[in-house]
């Protein structure tokens, strides 16, 4: 493919548009149910040993890297585009990283499991970033992928940063296409003061 450097120019300006939307996420009380729940079962039932390399894809202000650290996981690693959740993760002890999600600074297969809890909805092109969060994976390693169902009553695809709120069918077929084997997936319904809302979760393995 020919690309000119006027393209990936705009291309880079846009990726600076996108990260100047973020904002910061203090932990929620359904987002801290639901990471606890998941990873309860996920742990031991997957057998991620204590000293697995862990990365956490947007980490917002370290719920899951709270639980991983009070498990006796001490090599996790977290990633968030946004300043402040750096500052307060950092401040909580936490290695956490300013890092796009889909340009990943890691070399290939450098973690065990990766943790990757509704983020690729801001992807802009979740096919390309499937495929980092493949390359930085271990072969016989675990993704867990959670994303927000669409056409719920929260109406997630309308949010101003979710860019890609697609159907089930697609999110398993972009998975399959970047080389992950779909071993499990969770659906957690619920109802928030809008309506019903659902989440999908994939329990993945890198072959």
């Amino acid at each position: 493919m020919d690309v000119s450097f006027k393209g990936i120019a705009r291309l880079v300006s846009f990726v600076d548009k996108i990260e100047s939307e973020t904002y910061p996420e203090a932990p929620s009380c359904i987002h801290s149910e639901i990471t606890a729940k998941v990873l309860e079962t996920l742990l031991p039932t997957y057998q991620i040993s204590e000293d697995a390399r862990i990365l956490d894809i947007g980490c917002g202000q370290g719920p899951a890297l709270d639980i991983f650290r009070t498990k006796g996981y001490l090599s996790a690693i977290g990633i968030t585009l946004n300043n402040e959740d750096v500052r307060v993760c950092r401040e909580a002890g936490h290695d956490v990283h300013k890092m796009d999600q889909s340009f990943l600074d890691f070399g290939d297969e450098s973690f065990d499991f990766v943790w990757a809890r509704h983020v690729i909805e801001h992807s802009i092109f979740p096919y390309f970033t499937l495929t980092e969060f493949a390359r930085v994976l271990a072969k016989g390693g675990m993704l867990y992928l959670e994303v927000p169902a669409p056409e719920t009553a929260c109406h997630h695809e309308t949010n101003p940063n979710h860019y890609s709120v697609f159907g089930h069918g697609s999110w398993t077929s972009l998975l399959d296409r970047c080389g992950f084997i779909v071993r499990d997936t969770v659906r957690f319904a619920f109802t928030t003061p809008m309506g019903p809302d659902e989440y999908w979760g994939f329990i993945c393995k890198k072959p």
